[in-house]
Order: C-alpha cells, then structure tokens, then sequence
C-alpha cells in the first residue's frame, strides 16, 4: 500500500477512526434492471435498513428487516461488519437515516423533515430534491464538519440504491464525462439505462453543463451527497483525513465538493480525502474508476487519491463470498473503505477473507 502523510495519520490514529454511516434512497432505485441492490424496486426499498442492520446486528442475531433477496452474492455490509467488529471500531459507528422508506431497527439518527423527507425523486424527473432541502443537507454537512474532533479520522460509508446512477448524473452535470466510466450493482453495469436517465433528467432540468453543483445536486442528484459534500468541506480547512469508502459514488462526493470548495481550498480538501474502495470495482472491466478520479483531477487541478483494498474471496468456502470474484457484488456498505483500514491497522486481507467466510457460514450461506 503507498505511503503518504495521510496514510501514516491513518496508521497511527487507525483506532480513533470515527466510522459514519449515510443511508438514503432515490426513486431511481425502482426503474427495472438498474440496479441489482435486491432483485426487485420493492425489495430495494427496505435495503438499507437491512443493511444496516446486518452491519450492526451480524450475522448471529435476529434482524427485523430480512436481507433483500439478491442475483447472487450477499450483502458487503457482513464484510464491514467483520472487519469493524474485529477491529474495535463497531461501537464507534453512527448511522444516519436522510430518508429512507424503512427505517433501520438499530440505533441511528433520522434527520428533520425538511432533511429526510423520503427519497429523491428518479433521475429522469430533472427535479430530484427541492432547493431547501439541498441547502439545509449542505448545511448540515458543513456544520458536522466545523464541529468534527481533529483527533478522529472519519470513515465516510454509504447505502443509496441507484446511486451509482445519481453519481454518474451528476458528474456528467458538473461537466465531467463519465459515460461508461461508472460502475454498478450489476454484473454488467447498465450503461445504456444509465444513459438514458441522465440525458432525460439533465434535459428536463434545462441545465447548461457544466452547471452550478447546487442546481444539479437539486436536477439529478441524491440525499447522501449533499451531506457528505457539505461534510468534505466542513472537514477541509482543518486537514481531518477521510476515506472515502465506496466507488464511483464517493467520487461523485467528491467533485461535488470540488466544485463548492473556494479554489483556495481545493488542494488541501483533496490531500484530505481518499477513495477507498474494493478490487472489485476497481478492476472491474466494465468501468473505470481510476480513469474518472483523473478526469475529476484534471477539471479542479487536484491530484485525487484511489486506494484499493487486498482483500479476496479466491479461496473462500462460501459461494456467496465467491460470487463477488464473479462480478456480481462489488462495493457497498463502507466495504472497501473499513478493508482499508484493515489493513492500514497492520492486519493480511487473507485473515480479513477468513473471518468473512465464517461469518457468512454463520448466516446460513454456506
């Protein structure tokens, strides 16, 4: 793994990491065929709620919400809930509900209406989320990060069904080509769907691209993002290091606080955050991260920062940990970003790749 200023923080303050949960949800989630976050629109609706509580709970312990049935694999939130528990860090972990259509039976918090006033609308609608609520998410996030321990790295993780589809809308509505480039719940990524919602949405929204992030986060865009957006720029000024756990969606985070942050800060933000994600997505043939980190770099004369977690499910006894070598589960839940850590923490991904493989016994898996 490299090295750097950041990454060294990271390894010594790994244990002071503050894991922060956002779960959301978007209407775009119930178009047919975009999403493979549970086989079918309704069971996506409760996906997040599950997830988190398959990521607090276990795999040992009864969950209200039953794990949405899948096309294969099984939830990456049994893998953040592995490497978290083994690590110390469970306890330290806070859920945030913007609005979901099942709230998690776990402890967490739901913000105020005007916050988490139930998810977005689809993508294609040009008219996601309304100004107010795109302003006091932004807001919320700043103050968070103003407010933010300088002692505490935080562990940004995320659960939004469809929001790799509101990540590629709202790249392509700052101006960056992301056609092709993003990734997806799918085995195959849905780019041609994809591309169709976008083109619909940024159309219906009339935007003259690149537009200004808030119209676009207002046309395309997704609860978590405006928070998490407004987090990045609360944290910048101060250096407080994040990883930015998951894919093609954290990068979308990430130029959107790009482009709020004064050019005067853009570096230091930058030099802060870092994508973390699996081998999975990133050597996924069907899209591109890496390639679209550059792109964003290149648009806001940043250096971004990729790293990719180690761990393998090669030699794993349960299939459904081996469907992921297949293609068909990638990222989710703060996987990559808390396989990081792992491993920043001084631990082989193979133990990591162990310990799944019992907890996914224990889940009835096997």
């Amino acid at each position: 793994m490299p090295r750097g200023p950041l990454l060294e923080t990271l390894r010594t303050q790994w244990r002071a990491t503050r894991p922060l949960l956002l779960l959301a949800a978007t209407a775009t989630a119930e178009r047919p065929g975009i999403s493979a976050a549970g086989a079918t629109p309704f069971s996506r609706r409760l996906t997040a709620a599950a997830d988190a509580e398959l990521l607090l709970l276990g795999p040992d312990r009864a969950r209200p919400h039953a794990l949405p049935p899948l096309p294969a694999g099984v939830s990456p939130a049994l893998i953040t809930h592995v490497a978290l528990g083994q690590l110390g860090l469970l306890p330290r972990l806070r859920v945030v509900d913007l609005g979901c259509p099942a709230a998690p039976a776990v402890p967490h918090w739901r913000l105020p209406p005007a916050e988490a006033s139930g998810p977005a609308a689809c993508v294609s609608s040009g008219r996601a989320m309304p100004p107010g609520r795109v302003l006091a998410l932004l807001k919320r996030g700043r103050r968070w990060g103003c407010l933010w321990p300088e002692r505490e790295p935080l562990l940004l993780a995320e659960c939004v069904p469809g929001g790799t589809t509101t990540a590629q809308a709202v790249l392509e509505g700052l101006g960056i080509p992301a056609r092709g480039l993003v990734s997806g719940s799918l085995r195959e990524p849905a780019h041609g769907l994809k591309r169709q919602l976008v083109a619909e949405g940024l159309a219906a929204a009339g935007l003259s691209i690149p537009a200004e992030p808030c119209a676009v986060l207002r046309a395309v865009g997704d609860p978590m993002q405006a928070l998490a957006a407004g987090l990045l720029l609360g944290l910048a000024p101060r250096a407080v290091p994040v990883l930015l756990a998951g894919g093609s969606q954290m990068a979308a985070v990430l130029a959107l606080a790009l482009a709020l942050a004064p050019a005067d800060q853009r570096a230091a933000l930058a030099n802060a955050a870092t994508v973390a994600t699996t081998a999975w997505v990133a050597e996924e043939s069907g899209s591109d991260l890496a390639r679209l980190l550059g792109l964003i770099g290149e648009r806001w004369g940043v250096n971004p920062q990729l790293l990719v977690a180690g761990l393998r499910f090669h030699g794993c006894r349960s299939l459904p940990l081996l469907d992921y070598e297949r293609g068909y589960v990638k990222e989710g839940v703060g996987a990559g970003g808390v396989a990081v850590l792992w491993e920043l923490a001084g631990r082989e991904p193979a133990a990591l790749a162990r310990a799944c493989d019992e907890a996914c016994a224990r889940l009835g898996h096997a």
